[in-house]
């Protein structure tokens, strides 16, 4: 089934946040990421000779030079693929980059993480940006949901890349990893093995291609997987809103977060109370117009809708981010 695609210059803001994030479906928004600097910038060559001594994270257990890695990502091969970059996080690693990300993609704007109200551990107005680089045949190396309840929104910069997901329904066809229920046990979603995964046929996969521009919405706990058919640079940003909150709240929350009881639930009453205020703030009248004054400034400001409700990333301060 093919993910729905909808041109940038045809889906306003609000139609998209209605249609897609409240609803909880996915779509491509064409052309989403093309006032990115990036666009005209950013090659895997670029990153080579702009950052080639300096060690980065590949993945959870393994960091090389920018200058072997690339190497790598251009050796890479359907039959010998090459590493996969998937847990380099911007801000914090190589902020020299976010200017090339701004403006900020509308769609992709992480809404509740850039409110300064939101508690230290989660105030990323970046949307926790990641940089996602990879060769031909490299790929994701697990079907999963993103943490967190979060929504998931991946813009390709540069080359091809392809998505596999599945829908929250579909779980229980996936073999979930016990202790990590995010993760699925089927190795590769492209060639199961039915044999030892029967279940999985009963999967509805919703599939797309993602080209340079091209931003892909994925809703808080579908599925997906990604594979690369050209050389390929892109970037990750999670957003939080009143459509996700509640399941966000209760996985912060969980018994085996080691919080005793009481703790729990103070946790879990601030950051419900936290949700209401927010969702007051963002219905105060008035903060939809291009310069909002008086309270609907000030519920701007605390409260952001848009990328225009907050300042550029030289005002960001990134005291704490990992």
């Amino acid at each position: 089934m093919a993910v729905a695609r909808r041109k940038a210059s045809e889906i306003s803001y609000e139609t998209f946040l209605r249609e897609y994030v409240e609803a909880n479906l996915p779509v491509v928004v064409e052309g989403a990421g093309a006032a990115f600097p990036a666009m005209q910038e950013w090659t895997p060559e670029f990153f080579k000779s702009r950052f080639g001594p300096k060690q980065v994270n590949i993945s959870y257990g393994e960091k090389m030079t920018f200058s072997a890695f690339i190497d790598a990502v251009i050796a890479s091969r359907e039959d010998a693929p090459g590493p996969y970059m998937y847990r380099l996080f911007i801000g914090p690693h190589l902020p020299e980059l976010l200017p090339y990300l701004e403006p900020q993609n509308p769609y992709a704007f992480p809404r509740r993480l850039a409110s300064p109200l939101m508690p230290s551990r989660w105030k990323r107005p970046d949307g926790y940006l990641k940089l996602l680089i990879g060769g031909t045949g490299g790929r994701f190396p697990v079907l999963h949901y993103d943490g967190e309840n979060a929504h998931a929104a991946i813009t390709e910069i540069y080359g091809d890349k392809e998505f596999i997901l599945y829908c929250p329904d579909d779980s229980a066809y996936l073999y979930p990893k016990q202790d990590m229920p995010n993760q699925s046990r089927v190795p590769d979603p492209q060639r199961p093995d039915l044999d030892k995964f029967p279940l999985f046929a009963h999967a509805t996969q919703h599939h797309t291609v993602l080209h340079p521009g091209d931003m892909v919405f994925v809703p808080a706990r579908w599925w997906h997987a990604a594979r690369v058919l050209s050389p390929s640079v892109s970037i990750c940003q999670n957003m939080y809103d009143a459509s996700n909150w509640r399941g966000f709240v209760e996985e912060i929350c969980r018994d085996n977060e080691g919080l005793g009881g009481l703790k729990r639930l103070a946790k879990k009453t601030y950051m419900s109370g936290l949700g209401a205020l927010l969702s007051a703030l963002e219905h105060v009248p008035g903060r939809r117009r291009e310069r909002p004054v008086g309270v609907a400034a000030l519920a701007a400001r605390l409260a952001p809708l848009r990328s225009t409700d907050v300042a550029d990333s030289s005002s960001w301060s990134m005291r704490g981010w990992t």
